[in-house]
């Protein structure tokens, strides 16, 4: 499977960003060992330097560890895994939000929106 990037962001973000929603969704587990950059390279079709530095910004962030000789793992600190996710969530919410904006919605039609929306997902059966 090849992977597309888009040109509005770096690929390297980009790897990142797929890493991390792999990590929430459970597809990714704390402890687990990634694919060698090597093979990151190969699976994602994109050059091994790109996905080095991928590495490199998740293991700045400390989502990742890279243990010499053994290779690259997700971290097991629950904390930094619980606030990665927080972040990711305030990050598309923004995103949301402003894209709401942009097209003239206000705050209170925005939220009136979102609430029928998970309103009509859950049956009702939402958190009002």
């Amino acid at each position: 499977m090849v992977d597309t990037f888009h040109s509005s962001k770096p690929i390297y973000q980009q790897l990142a960003d797929r890493i991390k929603r792999k990590i929430l969704r459970g597809e990714l587990h704390p402890g687990d060992k990634l694919p060698s950059v090597r093979e990151m390279g190969i699976q994602s079709n994109v050059n091994p330097n790109t996905v080095q530095r991928t590495y490199r910004e998740l293991e700045a962030t400390n989502i990742v560890e890279t243990k010499r000789g053994q290779g690259t793992f997700v971290t097991e600190d629950r904390v930094i895994l619980k606030n990665m996710r927080e972040l990711m969530k305030q990050e598309e919410i923004l995103e949301f939000v402003k894209s709401m904006r942009e097209l003239g919605y206000e705050d209170d039609e925005i939220e009136a929106g979102l609430k029928a929306f998970l309103h009509e997902q859950t049956g009702g059966m939402g958190n009002d």
